[in-house]
């Protein structure tokens, strides 16, 4: 696995390389941390009070930005992201993040990108235990995947009715544990009832995901319920998280107000947010687009490892 995770590594730097992409380096302890309702980042306690809350960083994502700021041009980097309480067969609190932002690039042109490096990487796995078709990844709009389940428009269902839905469908009594929130429920539908079913013959990526749940993806102008995200799934597991890049510095702020809130309402501790990012976005961020890859996982995938500790060197528990 130590010579999967090298070559793997090494193809991965060719390959940014020959798209012209320039491989940065970010802090892994910072004072911004990116505010997100379902992220629990590491808190490091200073005794210097002078310096302030820092945070080990769920993903390098703000501090690269501040460099597409600066006029960096497209970066890609290969880092350590950590993320508290994630521990499961998928998850490990400290994980490789794979993460590039391309100036210029659609986030439809992102997904190309992706599926060219996935494939890239499998070449240099003997053996792989996913065999790639050469047919194109399969696209399935966030919308379409849940007609897998119901005929209704799941965008435009009320809470009333996505509560019913999880109940016929998965089996938790909405009445005697309700569940109030929108997208709590809607996750729950995509956990339990969709992406099981994702990827299973081909890589398939899960795009235009609704606007409450964009993260920093801008809104989709050719439909305003939803974001320009994506996800790619491999045989039901979520390897990536790509966005076209939200540039409005005023957005982000208010986007950090409705997180800390839903935050609050699942009692979790409110986050300061990323000032020096805010700032960064006010001197102007290009237009862009990004994605985040669990290196770990891809390499779960390619080698037909059942845990996430099956291609770690140093799992949790031994770290």
């Amino acid at each position: 696995m130590l010579k999967y995770r090298a070559a793997s590594l090494h193809a991965v730097r060719d390959f940014f390389r020959r798209l012209n992409y320039l491989e940065v380096e970010t802090p892994l302890l910072s004072h911004d941390i990116v505010v997100d309702a379902h992220l629990e980042p590491f808190e490091v306690i200073q005794c210097d009070d002078d310096h302030g809350r820092l945070f080990l960083q769920t993903s390098p994502e703000a501090a690269m930005k501040r460099l597409l700021a600066a006029g960096s041009g497209s970066i890609f980097q290969i880092t350590r992201s950590f993320r508290r309480g994630e521990i499961g067969c998928r998850h490990n609190p400290e994980y490789t993040m794979l993460e590039w932002y391309g100036v210029g690039t659609t986030y439809e042109q992102q997904m190309d990108v992706t599926e060219h490096l996935v494939r890239c990487v499998a070449g240099v796995i003997p053996n792989p235990a996913l065999l790639l078709s050469p047919d194109p990844f399969r696209r399935t709009r966030y919308e379409s995947a849940f007609s897998r389940i119901t005929a209704d428009c799941v965008l435009d269902l009320s809470v009333a009715q996505l509560q019913q839905l999880v109940a016929v469908q998965t089996g938790v009594d909405t009445a005697t544990q309700p569940i109030p929130d929108r997208d709590d429920l809607l996750n729950l539908l995509l956990a339990e009832c969709v992406e099981p079913h994702l990827g299973q013959q081909q890589p398939e990526f899960l795009h235009d995901y609704p606007l409450s749940q964009a993260a920093l993806a801008q809104q989709n102008s050719q439909d305003p319920r939803t974001a320009c995200r994506f996800e790619l799934y491999l045989r039901g597991l979520e390897i990536c998280n790509g966005y076209q890049e939200l540039t409005d510095p005023d957005e982000l702020r208010r986007r950090d107000e409705r997180q800390n809130n839903s935050r609050r309402s699942h009692q979790s501790h409110v986050l300061p947010g990323a000032p020096l990012l805010t700032a960064a976005m006010r001197s102007g961020l290009p237009d862009c687009s990004g994605v985040a890859l669990g290196f770990d996982r891809l390499l779960m995938s390619l080698t037909g490892s059942e845990t996430i500790r099956d291609v770690l060197p140093f799992p949790f528990d031994r770290a």
